[in-house]
């Protein structure tokens, strides 16, 4: 079913039209002055990307510009653009673990004083 938009040229208006086919002759008025001198709007359109696109923009070095592995923010900001690039729900405990780590919240905490490697030197 194709929706045609125009712009009421009286009201300034956006109207949508839906039609149910394409070959329909579309007589288009507006619905909040009842105008009839309307222009056809360009529409907003998506483009469906494959899997392998998607990936390859990811495998792109340019992708990884400003990108700091030092800096949690920077590495949460990369996290989150790499999972709405993969399109699939990454989960509660995902977006927890960003969000934690956006926030400056447990950088550095894991293996700190539990035996862990850097421990030895001590010795």
């Amino acid at each position: 079913m194709p929706i045609y938009e125009y712009r009421c040229t009286s009201c300034k208006r956006k109207v949508t039209v839906l039609t149910l086919r394409a070959s329909e002759t579309v007589d288009p008025r507006c619905d909040h002055c009842g105008g009839r001198d309307l222009t056809r709007l360009m529409s907003r359109f998506a483009m469906v990307r494959s899997e392998e696109s998607r990936l390859d923009d990811l495998a792109d070095p340019s992708s990884l510009d400003g990108l700091d592995e030092n800096d949690p923010k920077s590495m949460a900001r990369w996290m989150r653009k790499m999972g709405k690039e993969l399109g699939e729900d990454t989960g509660e405990d995902f977006d927890q673990m960003v969000d934690e780590l956006e926030a400056g919240e447990g950088a550095g905490e894991e293996g700190e004083g539990d035996g862990g490697a850097g421990d030895e030197d001590d010795l």
